[in-house]
Formats: structure tokens, C-alpha cells, sequence
């Protein structure tokens, strides 16, 4: 006699409620019978493997496993589990893959029972250790070869911590203009960049044209403001909020002479700055002050045919910035370039304000060629459109 649908919603139940009451026998006899009629959904399987590891039935528990699995590929119950029976059989590379698929599907902590989240901090564990023995066993292996890690390239090195999960990998992702073939560089190596010596030995100069600005009351204004001719956005709080705002010198490729006569060491020590010149667009350079506190959120610049340069000049304690995986502190009068089309975030953890100078550049990368085709450009852009883009920088 074919058994009905509630007949087996019974069955399965039963066989649950064995599980709970710790009698495994009775469950995977419930279960079975379920399986037998044809009605082996991916609980029932999961139910059978548990009932099947209570009996120490090894085979037939990796048997309920994948059948678990091939009905419900992200079960994470079911991927604990499969995880546990490679690390007993010794197989560490696939124990460490199920648990690290468990961990991708699992949801936020407060979501799960106690249980579960227990079994979510055993997965994690896990796979920290298989990622420590792993690690160790290439570094042993690199060494024994006379190419130890330590000695390596930084570039090297990092693609080790990617390889091991450590850090992730960051792309450019313009919000406007990508230019192909560009290398995916985070920061830059400040030796590439003589110019920048007389920019960072103004640094005391520059400073005390910035404190003189900072007397003005409303010298600074927000960074992101709402135009009335585009759609408002969230920004994560910092739109027309003044804890992140700007002096600006030059903005939009023109410079802003009210501001400017008022900081004339400061443009005399970017003389030889390659600054990008798009007519209507960029440069700009900036006084960017960041208010205790603050925090500005991950984004992405414009286009990528240019670096964003810092200069910090007044920088407390508890500042930070970073860029893709490379998390660093300003330092006061040492200058750094980045490419700000690549993921990027900063905060002021301290009770003083933060302040540097800003500033971008052409792309070393580019050739003069290249940089004048990409100006024509977007001046053909602007008139097409009858006016630039609104862009922040």
C-alpha cells in the first residue's frame, strides 16, 4: 500500500522526534521508510546522516550526506557535517573547503540558535587551522628552497596572503572612465615621485597657510553636497554633512582665486606636480578636513587616469586611511599617492580635527599622447553635453 503524503510527513516527524529523544534507531528506521516511498527530501537525508553518525554508521552517513547535499547544495547543517567526515578521514584540503562553503552561506549569528552558532565558531576555527598548517607548509617549503617569504617581494608576499585568504582582491572601479591595461596598484612607491620632495618640504609653509584659513569661520564647506539637478543619495551620512569638507584652491580644472591668493606657497610648491588638466573637470586641490569622529565610507573615484596625492599636515592620533588591503597612518609632512578608483576609506578616531592637502596627478603610466587624447575627450564630452559632469574630484 503506497503510503500519502501526510503519511509520510508523519514518518518523518517520528523519526525527528527520535532524534531528540536520542534514539537513533528508531529514527533512521523512520526515515528509512520515508526514503523508501519516495519522499527523501533534503531534511529527511540530513536526518538519516544524523541518525546514521549516532550509530556510527560512517559509510552509510556520507551516503545521507550527499544525497542531503545534491537536494539542497547549501544546507549548512549538511556541509558541517560533510566537512567533519573528510577531517576524520584525514582529507584536510576537502574538510577545509566544506567548512569554509558552511561559513559563506551561514546567516548573521543572531539569526541562529545557540547550537548553530556554536557549530559556525567550530567551522571558523577549523578553518583557521587548516589555513595556519597550509601557510606553514609553503613558507617551510619556500625556504628549504633559499626563497623564504621575508626576502620576498612585496608584491609577492601579498599575493601569498590573497592565496591564503588574509586579504582579498581589489580592482579599479571608476564610477565614470576606465582606461584598460592600467596596473592595479594600491599605493604607490613614493621614491617614483622626485617632485614630491619640494611638495613635502613646504610642508611648514603650506601648514601655516592652512591654520591662517582654518581662523575663517565657514572657510570650509561639506565635501559631498546635494545639487538640485541630480537625484538625492545617502552617502552614509556624509551628504551637506560638514564633518567631511573642503577649502578648495583649484576645483574643476580652474583655479578659485578667492582661495588661492590666500595660499600662494602652497600652489608654488606643486610647480612640477604633474597635475592632471582636464579642462572643466580636474585638477583640484584641496584643504580636506576630516572633524572628530567622522568616518568616511568606502567608495570610488571618478576615472583612473590619475592618482590622488595626500599631504598630511595636521594628523592626530587615531587617524587611519585605506586603500584596498593596505591599511596605513598618515604621518605628517610625508606625502603618498594611490589610486582612488580602488576601493578605499578614512576615519579620525581621535578628539582633534585632521586635515591635508590634496591633490591629483596624471598617471605616470600614461603617455603625454595618451593624457591629451584623454583631455580632448572629455572636453568633446562637455560640449556634446553642454556642461561637465558633476564630479566631487
Amino acid at each position: 500500500m503506497t503510503a500519502s503524503p501526510s503519511d509520510l510527513r508523519s514518518l518523518a516527524q517520528a523519526g525527528a522526534e527520535a532524534l531528540r529523544a536520542g534514539d537513533a534507531r528508531q529514527a533512521r528506521a523512520c526515515f528509512q521508510r520515508v526514503i523508501t516511498a519516495g519522499g527523501g527530501d533534503a531534511a529527511v537525508w540530513l536526518g538519516m546522516a544524523i541518525a546514521c553518525n549516532a550509530l556510527k554508521d560512517g559509510r552509510a552517513k556520507l551516503d545521507a550526506l550527499e544525497e542531503a547535499l545534491a537536494l539542497d547544495p547549501r544546507n549548512l547543517r549538511a556541509l558541517i557535517m560533510k566537512a567533519d567526515h573528510l577531517a576524520e578521514a584525514g582529507d584536510a584540503r576537502a574538510a577545509s573547503a566544506f567548512y569554509s562553503a558552511a561559513l559563506k552561506v551561514a546567516p548573521p549569528a543572531g539569526q541562529l540558535p545557540v547550537e548553530a552558532q556554536q557549530e559556525i565558531r567550530r567551522a571558523q576555527a577549523m578553518v583557521a587551522r587548516y589555513a595556519a598548517d597550509y601557510e606553514a607548509h609553503l613558507r617551510e617549503r619556500l625556504a628549504s628552497r633559499g626563497l623564504a617569504v621575508e626576502g620576498a617581494s612585496r608584491r609577492f608576499a601579498q599575493s601569498l596572503d590573497i592565496l591564503m585568504g588574509k586579504k582579498q582582491v581589489y580592482v579599479q572601479q571608476p564610477l565614470y572612465y576606465y582606461f584598460p591595461e592600467l596596473p592595479q596598484v594600491q599605493f604607490y612607491d613614493r621614491r617614483d615621485f622626485p617632485w614630491l620632495d619640494a611638495v613635502e618640504d613646504a610642508t611648514d609653509d603650506i601648514r601655516s597657510e592652512l591654520l591662517e584659513v582654518l581662523r575663517v569661520e565657514g572657510a570650509f564647506v561639506p565635501y559631498v553636497q546635494a545639487k538640485t539637478n541630480r537625484p538625492v543619495q545617502k552617502y552614509d551620512g556624509m551628504l551637506d554633512n560638514p564633518s567631511w569638507s573642503a577649502f578648495y584652491l583649484w576645483k574643476d580644472g580652474a583655479i578659485v582665486p578667492a582661495n588661492a591668493t590666500r595660499c600662494p606657497r602652497t600652489l608654488e610648491a606643486l610647480a612640477d606636480a604633474p597635475l592632471s588638466r582636464i579642462p572643466g573637470r580636474t585638477p583640484s586641490i584641496l584643504f580636506s578636513l576630516l572633524r572628530p569622529g567622522a568616518r568616511i565610507p568606502p567608495h570610488h573615484g571618478m576615472i583612473n587616469t590619475r592618482l590622488i596625492c595626500h599631504l598630511p599636515l595636521i594628523v592626530p592620533p587615531g587617524c587611519g586611511f585605506r586603500v584596498g588591503n593596505d591599511t596605513r597612518e598618515w604621518e605628517e609632512g610625508k606625502a603618498w599617492l594611490f589610486d582612488d578608483t580602488i576601493e578605499h576609506e578614512a576615519w579620525n578616531g581621535s578628539d582633534e580635527t585632521r586635515v591635508i592637502l590634496l591633490f591629483d596627478v596624471w598617471r605616470p603610466e600614461l603617455s603625454v599622447e595618451e593624457r591629451e587624447r584623454v583631455a580632448a575627450m572629455f572636453e568633446a564630452i562637455d560640449e556634446y553635453a553642454g556642461a561637465p559632469a558633476d564630479w566631487q574630484i
